[in-house]
């Protein structure tokens, strides 16, 4: 079997390999015949074969559900060996940013730790911040949030950028002025570029040196943003920490890769800068 590509690739096998199961069998069997019969015991016969086949349905949906996980964990073990990652499952992360520090809760679903891309160590994750919330009649609703992530420290920037933050556009123009006035010790960094300014806001922390900005947004830098950057691609650096994220959690050695490519894309411009 060659490997997969992505996390749905061993679906199919693995549902397949449920459904040969005896047991899998023999339990779905058993739930069909108990809800089916108490169905049919305390309403009608008809109604009991009708439940009986939901149940079925619902059971048949669950070791769907089994076998999508089993694939996707079958997937990313494969990943993790080919590109020589150590593999880990739902874990805390440093809140070394402002993106992980979000949330009520926060962690990463799965990690992928070692050499991400050519000569660059750090971590692929997929993360994962919830917020809490509760609607008219007190009940709590939780929201998920979800990204993927390339981390890796970059210590030698620290002195001269101690913090970067390179977010997606949202919102109207007409009130970037009242937003700055809550962003505290953070200022709104502006480049002679409009495809820049079109698709990202770039804040620094108060009194950094604008030269120094500037001639890390260089033309060329600024063209791999806005052109070959991935989609909806953004990053935050703090104190030599270095988080790139886009939106959704990716499960395919394509996006993987493409996380990987993106995270040392901005790594070398922040070092080639640092010891210039």
């Amino acid at each position: 079997m060659s490997a997969p590509d992505d996390a749905n690739d061993l679906r199919g096998f693995h549902f397949k390999r449920l459904m040969q199961s005896k047991l899998t069998w023999v339990l779905l069997a058993l739930v069909t015949l108990a809800v089916g019969g108490a169905c049919g015991a305390l309403v009608s016969p008809l109604v009991g074969v009708a439940a009986g086949l939901g149940a079925l349905l619902f059971g048949t949906g669950i070791v769907l559900a089994i076998a999508d996980s089993r694939a996707a964990d079958s997937f990313f073990e494969t990943y993790a060996q080919t590109k020589g990652l150590a593999l880990g499952g739902r874990a805390p992360l440093p809140p070394s940013t402002p993106l992980l520090r979000k949330g009520d809760e926060r962690y990463a679903n799965r990690t992928l730790t070692g050499t991400i891309a050519e000569g660059l160590e750090g971590s692929l994750a997929l993360y994962t911040y919830e917020e809490e919330s509760y609607d008219s009649k007190g009940n709590k609703q939780t929201s998920y949030y979800r990204y993927t992530l390339g981390l890796v420290e970059v210590p030698e920037c620290a002195g001269f950028v101690p913090e970067l933050y390179c977010q997606r556009k949202f919102g109207l123009k007409a009130l970037e002025g009242l937003e700055d006035a809550f962003r505290g010790s953070k200022e709104r960094v502006e480049f002679e570029s409009e495809a820049l300014s079109d698709k990202y806001e770039i804040f620094s922390r108060e009194g950094q040196d604008a030269a120094w900005l500037r001639q890390l947004f260089a033309p060329t830098f600024i063209v791999w943003l806005t052109d070959a950057a991935p989609e909806k691609f953004a990053f935050e650096l703090v104190n030599g920490a270095l988080c790139c994220y886009v939106n959704g959690h990716k499960e395919s050695a394509t996006e993987l890769d493409t996380v990987a490519a993106a995270t040392a894309s901005v790594v070398n411009r922040l070092r080639e800068e640092s010891l210039e």
